[in-house]
């Protein structure tokens, strides 16, 4: 509603004022999400601390992590499986520039600079692999990506004077700022509930962007992008920085958590698994990573159990996580928000079909 003439807004009702610039985008934001927001908000007054550092902790990092991809895949139709390389960099620069237990590489500075440094750092390489792999396409992204991803597991392995090898950096520890000792459950749940809140706020407004809207272009007719005089490689490129930010800070965070880091945190496991939570989730929402994260999570957390209460080996809990995989890929190619979107669209049809029932009667 917009005021002309010398209409007296502070006379009219309250409901008639038009509403602050500032304050309409809350009105786009689903009742479903104000729901979620506040459960997740209070949810260590419910939850033990288990839940809240090692499942909903680990699903927030996890989920970062395949946001980044998320948004390289489902903006800009790149697949990348350099994201948990890139995020195991960012987690090696905290542990070289910062404090850990090998104090003759660590060189001790400040948390706060090791960490914005260690981001830079990370950003660049992943900038620099994007510059490589935006000039392929398909299976060869994949295979350069790759490539990447298992010559970084090999160097941090073989490598004792940077990366301490085999072994890497134990006792690594989140600042312990504002009287708060991060590590402990309930403010390392709060920690990487805001980063995740953050990053995917990041995206969708990146997504909304005249820079991103490009990127969506660029996905879907390159060429045609191209003759309009957008450069298709430097968006591409500048789509990897971005997203190497996210996968970054998920890393550091990684690293906080578990206390350490070492080659294994950025072996061909890993790196496959944020390719598999990515897709469980589904690309076509910044929501699905977390989705998929959840689902991993749980899944790696209790399938050895589970395994074990049916008398099968709970070393197994892979083949478990593979047949959730595939059940979920072969019924909705996009993942878990497919199915729910299908859904959806089922329950509407029979909505629909319903009153045109009851208006027929009558």
């Amino acid at each position: 509603m917009t005021v002309q003439g010398h209409v007296d807004v502070a006379a009219a009702p309250a409901s008639a004022r038009p509403h602050p610039q500032g304050l309409r985008w809350l009105e786009q934001i689903p009742a479903a999400y104000w729901v979620i927001g506040a459960v997740l908000l209070f949810m260590p007054a419910v939850a033990n601390d288990f839940w809240l550092f090692q499942v909903w902790g680990w699903a927030f990092i996890l989920g970062m992590i395949a946001l980044s991809l998320m948004f390289l895949g489902g903006y800009g139709g790149m697949v990348s499986l350099a994201q948990m390389t890139i995020a195991a960099v960012g987690g090696y620069m905290v542990a070289i520039l910062g404090t850990s237990s090998i104090e003759g590489i660590s060189l001790g500075w400040p948390l706060w600079l090791a960490v914005i440094v260690a981001v830079a750092i990370a950003t660049l390489f992943g900038t620099a692999t994007g510059a490589l792999a935006v000039r392929t396409r398909g299976i060869y992204t994949i295979m350069i990506t790759l490539a990447i991803a298992a010559g970084f597991f090999y160097f941090t392995r073989q490598n004792y004077t940077i990366f301490n090898g085999y072994s890497g950096f134990p006792g690594i520890q989140p600042p312990d700022a504002f009287g708060i000792r991060w590590r402990t459950p309930v403010p390392f749940y709060y920690l990487t509930l805001a980063c995740a809140v953050l990053s995917y706020l990041a995206v969708v407004y990146v997504s909304r962007s005249p820079f991103g809207l490009a990127l969506q272009g660029i996905r879907d007719n390159p060429r045609r992008m191209s003759a309009l005089g957008y450069n298709v490689v430097a968006h591409r490129i500048a789509a990897y920085s971005f997203a190497s930010v996210i996968a970054a800070v998920g890393g550091i965070l990684l690293v906080w958590q578990n206390a350490q880091i070492s080659p294994g945190t950025a072996s061909i496991g890993p790196v496959i698994d944020i390719l598999v939570i990515a897709i469980v989730g589904g690309l076509a929402h910044p929501i699905g990573p977390f989705i998929g994260a959840i689902i991993y999570v749980v899944l790696r957390t209790f399938a050895p159990e589970i395994l074990e209460a049916v008398g099968l080996p709970g070393d197994r809990f892979k083949t478990l996580i593979g047949l959730g995989f595939l059940a979920i890929v072969f019924w909705s190619p996009d993942g878990v928000l497919g199915l729910w979107e299908r859904f959806r669209q089922r329950f509407d049809a029979a909505s629909r079909l319903a009153r045109s029932g009851e208006h027929g009667r009558k």
